[in-house]
Parts: structure tokens; sequence; C-alpha cells
């Protein structure tokens, strides 16, 4: 069934999450194969990704409504930008931070919204979000704008997360969607500035490093924008 934007918030709507069904399911190998082919810091980063997910799942429900609006009126407030900046935003799932009201905010301030959409197996692209049109359904329980969508580069990146550390390394869902799309992105010359979304009981002592990683120099929390310079 089709959806429109603004979408009235819900918790239990599945982006990321498609992140680790690809990752788990879709991919041509078989999982035997798949797993003894895992190094020693994806087992890591594994364990990480569960636990920390594990404890944004035990919040309560309302309280993540309503940090996410909190979280909301800071973004709105706290991030600088020109009208018809391009802002990417996703689709919660699970437990994720809601950050529908945020990009509500920041279409009033007169930014240019997009969400991502998945094209293929290594590949995500983002669509333009436009006010009443349908998000259809994209699979893995997610939505998004349709393929007659204009597709964007973002200006602003505010990327989803399982973990972080206090040097900006993340963790994601498990596919590398977002690596992948930032790497593109820089390499076109069209460097986002990236924020990381997340709850303030998603974040591990350390992340362990791998060279493709993305670093995020921002990451919006219920407690605030943390800023901070990546240390490698």
């Amino acid at each position: 069934m089709d959806r429109h934007f603004p979408y009235q918030p819900q918790c239990g709507l599945k982006f990321a999450q498609a992140e680790a069904e690809v990752d788990s399911a879709t991919l041509p190998l078989p999982r035997l194969f798949y797993r003894a082919a895992m190094n020693p810091l994806k087992d890591q980063k594994k364990q990480l990704r569960l636990q920390a997910l594990a404890r944004r799942d035990a919040l309560d429900a309302t309280w993540r409504i309503e940090a996410a609006l909190g979280m909301a009126d800071r973004l709105a407030t706290t991030i600088a930008f020109d009208p018809g900046t391009v802002v990417s935003g996703f689709w919660p799932i699970r437990s994720e931070v809601d950050i529908r009201p945020a990009l509500s905010a920041l279409r009033d301030k007169g930014a240019r919204l997009c969400l991502p959409a998945i094209v293929d197996r290594e590949t995500i692209v983002f669509r333009e979000l436009v006010r009443g049109a349908p998000l259809i359904d994209m699979g893995f329980g997610t939505a998004g704008p349709g393929p007659e969508a204009e597709v964007l580069d973002p200006d602003v990146m505010l990327v989803p997360l399982a973990a972080f550390d206090a040097r900006g390394h993340r963790i994601g869902y498990g596919a590398g969607f977002y690596d992948r799309a930032i790497a593109r992105l820089t390499a076109a010359g069209r460097a986002p500035r990236l924020i990381g979304i997340a709850f303030d009981c998603q974040e591990v002592e350390r992340v362990p490093d791998e060279a493709h990683d993305v670093v995020i120099p921002e990451i919006l929390t219920e407690s605030g924008l943390r800023r901070f310079v990546p240390d490698r």
C-alpha cells in the first residue's frame, strides 16, 4: 500500500534492516561459506552491533518518540544551511530514531529532502522526497520515493547506524551501502556533510578499524550534537 510524506511517527516501521537482510539473505554465497569467510574484525563488529541494537530495542517506545522530537528541534536549530540544500534522511525501522519530525523541520527551513533507494546489491541512490508524493514499498519492510523521483546528490547526509564510538567510527547494518555511497560522492567531488543519528546507548568503547570505514565527524543523539576530530 502506498504511503505519503509527511507520515505519522510509528514505532516498528521497517532501511537499515534492508542492509542486514541483504547482507545475510541475498548475497550469492552459501551461508556456511560466508560465515567461514568472515574475518575477526567483522566478527567483533557483529557482536558490537548485536549488543548495541539490543540496548536500543530495550528503550521505552514512548521515550524514543519524545527523544526523537527533541532531536528534531536540536537538528533544526543547530544545523545552518542555505535554502535548496539537499539533505538525505532515512525511513526509520524497528527501534531506530524516527527522524521524520526532523526532516519536516528541515524542509520548513528550505531544505530539499531525499531518501535512499536500493537499486542493486551494491548501490543506493537518493531520490527526492516531495511533499504529498506516494512512497512505495521498496522491499525489506522499508519505503521510499519511486523510480520516477529525481535522483539527488546530498549536501548533508543524516546517516543511520547500529553503533558508534567517540572517534566517529560507525558500525552499520552489514552490507556497506552507505560506505559505498559516501565513497562514490566523495570521488565525484561531492563530499557531503555527514551526521550520524543514534541514541546514546548505541555508543561503544571502540569500533574495530577497517580500511574502507567511513568516519562520521558529527553524531546527533538525545544528548545533543557531538562534534569531534576523528582519530584513526
